[in-house]
């Protein structure tokens, strides 16, 4: 299922500048070590650090036919969790089925369905009282507008409820995002420069209306070479974050992300990394 034609799922909408300003900024410590061992197969095991507690996990993924992936994660509290995507089981339907081991109730079917002019999810957990989550959007690669729901059959009542409109031009998008039921709104734009080698400039304000509440956020993406990546962000709060990531060799990445506080100078700078490594 092509994910290139159509408007694209509601989740894309403002997804490009929302991983320049959130994407690896952490100060987790995390080391991946991925392979592949036969045609179809991939191994990978996974050591996250983080606010002093260590936890990982190993995983296979298993491909036959590119049409059916089998994704299985063993991690360190004994949980198991297989992931079971079926493309193409109608013309531009994807199914996707997990399963969580020992806590059953947790897994959960999703349905997805992209097309030219129209895009949708549904999701249903395995449980008796499942939560039902929907999400669609209508236009093109261009212009869309999408809206996200979620319904418990627990309590009888929507428990969320999203909407949201996005403008693509060649080197440049714009996204408007009415969330929490209705309480919050953020508006994201991002444009491309040719003088950061490919990189971009995002800015984001958001405002939350039961609180007069605004945020106002700046970033940049700079493609330093062909290998190095730079990104930083700082908000009106006085968040200050950067992120430097390089690729060592084909497929694999060294991330390392850094935060600081410039209004509390008695908090000590934030720093994390990620390594990812595929021999």
């Amino acid at each position: 299922m092509s994910t290139n034609k159509g408007p694209g799922f509601f989740s894309a909408i403002g997804s490009k500048a929302r991983d320049v300003l959130t994407k690896d900024y952490n100060a987790d410590h995390k080391l991946t070590i991925s392979s592949s061992s036969n045609p179809g197969v991939d191994l990978s095991s996974t050591l996250v650090k983080s606010r002093g507690l260590s936890s990982g996990n190993v995983a296979a993924l298993f491909k036959y036919k590119d049409k059916t992936v089998v994704d299985v994660k063993v991690d360190t509290e004994s949980s198991v969790l297989t992931t079971f995507t079926i493309s193409d089981i109608l013309p531009s339907a994807k199914a996707i089925a997990s399963i969580r081991v020992p806590d059953y109730n947790s897994g959960k079917l999703e349905v997805q369905y992209l097309h030219d002019h129209v895009a949708f999810t549904t999701a249903v957990g395995f449980n008796r009282s499942p939560t039902i989550d929907f999400s669609a959007t209508i236009g093109t690669p261009g212009i869309a507008f999408g809206a996200e729901t979620s319904y418990s059959t627990a309590i009888g009542k929507l428990t969320k409820y999203n909407a949201g409109v996005c403008l693509k031009l060649p080197n440049s998008n714009a996204s408007v995002i009415l969330a929490d039921k209705g309480d919050s709104m953020k508006v994201l734009y991002l444009h491309q420069l040719e003088k950061l080698n490919g990189g971009a400039v995002v800015g984001e304000i958001s405002r939350r209306f039961s609180t007069n509440e605004n945020t106002l956020t700046v970033g940049c993406l700079y493609v330093v070479d062909t290998q190095t990546v730079v990104k930083a962000k700082l908000s009106n709060h006085g968040n200050l974050g950067a992120v430097l990531q390089h690729e060592i060799t084909d497929k694999s990445f060294l991330t390392i992300s850094g935060a600081f506080e410039t209004k509390a100078l008695e908090n000590s700078p934030k720093f994390g990394f990620s390594l990812l490594l595929k021999p």
